[in-house]
């Protein structure tokens, strides 16, 4: 009998001994196939690359072509513009980049100290053409190490698709090339916007001065403005508590000393001058409202507004409302080409209250590059169409947030604080 259990008492633990091998065995291959697996596909990746065509050579789409070339995955670079160069350095109007797009441009080599501009509370104010200027220097520097071909005087057509040969399709296109850009129908991408209320009226005015210098100025802001309108027969609260009919303005002056811009918005309200300042058929009244405050606010070193450059001014006839308009799409694939298309800048948002040369719509453009590095690897990298659209999935949700964060802030922070 102890002989019998001694036997499968051996039995038994030939059995186990099997079993703990076999299990290791197993193991060990599994593992290999991890090591090997993540091996592959981390050389896959770290090797992925992908031709990347930037339509528009716009602040916003030089600012693309850079976080193409920061993301290391391009195998070539192509920026488009049918704008020639010497058009895109010319370009007077003032852009202001608040504190985020700096911290933004100073990750992809923007050097601000070798930019002609100025600082005032953490913006950086320069000429839209020295920008440009200097973004093209940035990619031109970088062709020494990547394939990059900027072809300014070179509009995006049929034609110019139909030219492209297969191995130079890209894999991912930027559309940046503004609100009224044709880019975007020709490849097929739906061209419905959705148009928002930023529940605030607005108005502008602009005024050139050829005398001027065509320097970077700081802008300038005035809070609370009440305008006596009593000469229109509109009677406002004077004293007291109640200040619902008197809605605080709030002003801002900006561009260059030659090129004057000023912006007047107030939050929506149903006040009885912002009724007035809405509807009125008197074109004057916003005019003389821009005469006066410009006058009051101006910097030191530069002139009033007299008569004589009253009547070059121009501006909004009355106040309206500031709305947003954004894409409905705002990133598409081509199946025929296998590629993907992402709308940024004005081609993706604009809105009608015109202080883009005061920041406001290039500030806007570049939130949305802020997922751009991301797109790009996730589409370099992609193993399939599952994983091409689930980047455009996250960069479209993305350019949503972007516009939501807009309506709760962005105005307020380009006109109220």
């Amino acid at each position: 009998m102890d002989r019998v259990e001694g036997h499968l008492d051996s039995g038994q633990e030939l059995r186990d001994g099997l079993a703990v091998d076999t299990a290791l065995s197993t193991l060990v291959v599994v593992l290999v196939y991890i090591v090997v697996k993540v091996s592959v596909d981390g050389i896959r990746q770290w090797r992925a690359r992908v031709s990347i065509l930037v339509v528009g050579a716009g602040p916003v789409g030089l600012a693309a072509a850079l976080v193409a070339v920061r993301s290391g995955k391009v195998l070539n670079l192509t920026v488009l513009d049918e704008r020639s160069r010497t058009a895109l350095l010319c370009r007077p109007q003032q852009i202001a980049l608040d504190p985020r797009s700096v911290k933004f441009l100073l990750a992809l080599g923007v050097d601000f100290d070798n930019i002609e501009g100025c600082w005032h509370n953490d913006h950086f104010f320069t000429k839209i053409g020295v920008f440009h200027e200097h973004l093209l220097s940035i990619l031109e520097q970088r062709k020494q190490t990547l394939d990059i071909r900027i072809l300014l005087g070179t509009k995006f057509t049929e034609e110019y698709m139909r030219k492209m040969s297969q191995v130079e399709w890209p894999k991912i296109i930027i559309v940046a090339d503004g609100s009224c850009g044709e880019s975007s129908s020709l490849l097929g991408v739906n061209s419905e916007y959705i148009v928002e209320s930023c529940n605030a009226y607005g108005a502008n005015a602009a005024l050139e001065r050829p005398d001027q210098r065509q320097v970077p100025t700081p802008e300038i802001r005035a809070h609370n403005l009440y305008f006596d309108l009593s000469a229109y027969g509109i009677d406002v609260v004077s004293s007291g508590k109640d200040t619902s009919g008197k809605p605080g303005f709030h002003l801002k002056i900006y561009g260059t000393f030659r090129n004057r811009y000023m912006a007047l918005a107030c939050k929506a309200s149903d006040a009885k001058v912002v009724r007035f300042l809405r509807y009125t058929p008197n074109s004057s009244v916003m005019k003389n409202i821009f005469h006066q405050s410009f006058n009051a606010y101006k910097t030191d070193i530069e002139p009033r507004m007299s008569d004589l450059t009253f009547p070059h001014m121009q501006c909004s006839r009355r106040l309206f409302e500031i709305m947003l308009s954004h894409r409905r799409v705002t990133s598409a694939f081509i199946e025929g080409d296998n590629a993907v298309v992402a709308l940024e800048g004005e081609a993706a948002r604009v809105l009608n209250f015109d202080t883009g040369p005061s920041g406001c719509g290039v500030n806007l453009g570049l939130r949305g590059l802020e997922s751009s590095e991301e797109f790009i690897y996730k589409i370099a990298t992609a193993v399939d169409q599952i994983d091409v659209f689930e980047a455009l999935a996250a960069k479209i949700k993305h350019s949503k947030q972007v516009v939501e964060d807009f309506k709760l802030n962005g105005l307020s922070a380009s006109m109220f604080e």
